[in-house]
């Protein structure tokens, strides 16, 4: 893959524990990537061993596969955490290491019927960098669900890009899934609980329909199992759950 250069424009405030961070992307190659692909950050700690932390690149791309210069992540703050420690404490101007892009979580060519695309946290990212696509999609007559499970009304990141692209088509559905606290003024499409109860709520044709899973381990794993169960190909159900990897020596 190849070596990046990120150098840090800013951050904005998603929530009391989220933020997204905008980086300037140097490499000696034109930096080409597809929607729903990530990067890998590498940090050094401080007794010398390497390790990265993935994240999908959360920019609303200008096509499907574009060439970029710039790139947003949406980051969580663990207290503890080495990629917390070392972004929190990044200024504007400042550098990292990266490389990429990897990742085969982007729509499939062959258009389907219904798509699903499911999410948790900062899971809902690459869905937001497939937007634009998404659109060119819903133009030729598919439905899409993009199903976002929080806690509460601030886990639902990037809320505003996707109720925009519902309010233009009939056929787009964004369904906010609140397993721990209801909005005081809900949501057409609210729903209490988490993703996996409104999931059981739908029947699925394994000729039409396809899902994406993205974000924590427990929902992917779950929802899996539920879609298999309820007759989706498993080839039909794309995955790609949030773990960090263990560190190695430099």
């Amino acid at each position: 893959m190849t070596p990046l250069t990120l150098t840090m424009l800013g951050m904005e405030k998603l929530n009391d524990n989220t933020v997204n961070i905008n980086f300037k992307v140097d490499s000696e190659q034109p930096f080409v990537i597809i929607a729903g692909q990530f990067l890998r950050l590498h940090f050094t700690q401080d007794d010398g061993f390497e390790t990265f932390r993935s994240y999908s690149v959360a920019n609303i791309f200008p096509e499907e596969k574009a060439e970029i210069d710039e790139v947003s992540i949406a980051v969580s703050w663990v207290p503890g955490g080495l990629a917390t420690e070392k972004l929190s404490n990044m200024q504007a101007g400042e550098q990292l290491q990266a490389t990429g892009p990897y990742g085969r979580f982007c729509l499939l060519p062959d258009r389907h019927e219904r798509y699903f695309l499911i999410a948790t946290g900062t899971g809902v990212t690459p869905y937001r960098a497939m937007l634009k696509e998404i659109e060119l999609r819903l133009q030729a007559g598919s439905q899409f669900y993009v199903v976002m499970g929080a806690q509460d009304e601030s886990g639902l990141l990037y809320e505003a890009d996707f109720v925009a692209l519902e309010q233009q088509y009939d056929h787009f559905h964004y369904i906010p899934c609140l397993s721990r606290k209801q909005r005081a003024q809900a949501g057409p499409n609210d729903q209490s609980g988490y993703v996996q109860s409104y999931l059981a709520q739908h029947d699925f044709d394994p000729e039409d329909d396809i899902a994406y899973l993205c974000g924590n381990p427990d929902m992917v794993d779950e929802a899996f199992k539920l879609l298999k169960e309820k007759g989706l190909p498993v080839p039909l159900i794309k995955r790609e759950k949030y773990i960090s990897p263990a560190p190695r020596k430099k």
